[in-house]
């Protein structure tokens, strides 16, 4: 269910059961993220676009940002292997040099 409309229906007393559906909402959005973050082999990359689309979400490439920069576990989300549709890097927790670093490593950049 839509969170606005089942905050609607609620009642304050059950404020508490709107913040639950959000952040449930939110945990499996970002879980859908890292899931197919973590299947990009060494080597290659995807846009945020492609993650997007890949989760049927084509354009929420803003949030799939979003949510791989709360990434804690980049050994098993490697989202340095994440870019930009125009080529650029996009952000990273460590810094875009060390992003690019990464990517050259692996070969995914020359």
């Amino acid at each position: 269910m839509d969170r606005s409309v089942y905050c609607m229906q609620s009642i304050f007393p059950k404020i508490i059961d709107c913040y639950t559906v959000y952040y449930n909402m939110q945990k499996s959005f970002t879980q859908k993220v890292y899931a197919v973050v973590a299947t990009i082999p060494k080597g290659k990359t995807m846009t945020y676009k492609e993650v997007a689309m890949k989760i049927g979400m084509p354009h929420a490439s803003r949030a799939v940002g979003n949510a791989l920069g709360k990434n804690t576990d980049t050994k098993k989300v490697p989202c340095h292997r994440v870019i930009r549709s125009d080529g650029g890097m996009g952000g990273y927790a460590w810094g875009v040099e060390k992003k690019i670093a990464l990517l050259k490593k692996e070969g995914a950049l020359k």
